[in-house]
């Protein structure tokens, strides 16, 4: 093992398990290696919209993968979840990477929590999450290989305005993270979280205040291949943004507060 986990770079023949694959950073990463020859399953509660993908893959060809492993399912429902995990293993026996890429988004303030949205957002940015590696984690530790990544985000390095309940979701999952790798990591499987900072998709299309080092999906896609290509735990990006993010996490709070706040704007 190179540094902390295994680093892939080249992915032909990759077992590959997407979920939350239908739209934004997941679709655009299964192009992406779909092109690099992965063996993908995709997942997403849109059924619809996998085949499209599904479709706009295999008119862009590729290095000789094989066609889609389609799998529609919620990651909140437990029973869905579990079919997909056994029509998986079903056809491959096993899989090599296992990406968590499903998360909700609404902005909130404290004088308007909402309980039925903030219980959606904990469940498909946490639960769900956690739902997922529930099934995997077994499976990789028995093959003693292969490797799983969680998606949090730069929201989860610290406290920031209209980010109530998405950034405590994604704290949670950061900490969740990091305690799976000291549980995985001696035999043999490697764990990642993936950390983006702005990214334009229909969640972030909510925001109503300027976006810093906004990115495309393929940009994060790209982003993600890259941090695979090395040892590293965390794939952070873009770096001039989540090196400011963690700077300002490590701050006292009599500098953090007034700094967030001029930085933010809001």
């Amino acid at each position: 093992m190179s540094g902390l986990n295994p680093a892939i770079s080249d992915w032909r023949g990759q077992r590959v398990w997407l979920f939350g694959a239908s739209t934004g950073i997941g679709a655009a990463l299964a192009r992406d290696l779909a092109r690099r020859g992965a063996r993908l399953a995709l997942s997403a509660r849109s059924a619809d919209k996998l085949a499209v993908l599904a479709g706009e893959i295999a008119a862009a060809g590729g290095v000789g993968a094989p066609a889609p492993l389609l799998l529609p399912c919620d990651a909140v429902n437990g029973d869905s979840l579990a079919r997909a995990w056994a029509q998986l293993l079903d056809a491959w026996g096993g899989v090599d990477v296992a990406i968590y890429l499903a998360g909700d988004y609404t902005p909130m303030h404290a004088d308007a929590i909402d309980m039925a949205v903030a219980r959606r957002l904990i469940d498909v940015n946490l639960i769900g999450a956690i739902a997922f590696t529930a099934l995997v984690a077994p499976q990789l530790k028995s093959q003693r290989s292969g490797q799983i990544a969680l998606t949090a985000s730069v929201a989860g390095y610290c406290g920031l305005p209209k980010s109530l309940i998405y950034g405590a979701s994604k704290a949670a999952l950061i900490n969740f993270t990091e305690t799976l790798y000291l549980d995985l990591s001696p035999s043999g499987v490697g764990v990642r979280v993936i950390n983006p900072g702005f990214v334009a998709t229909p969640l972030t299309a909510q925001n109503d205040f300027s976006m810093p080092a906004l990115q495309t999906p393929e940009q994060a896609a790209a982003a993600i291949v890259a941090g695979f290509a090395t040892g590293d735990f965390a794939i952070d990006f873009p770096k001039r943004f989540t090196r400011v993010m963690k700077l300002l996490a490590h701050l006292p709070y009599r500098l953090f507060f007034p700094l967030v706040s001029r930085f933010t704007g809001l």
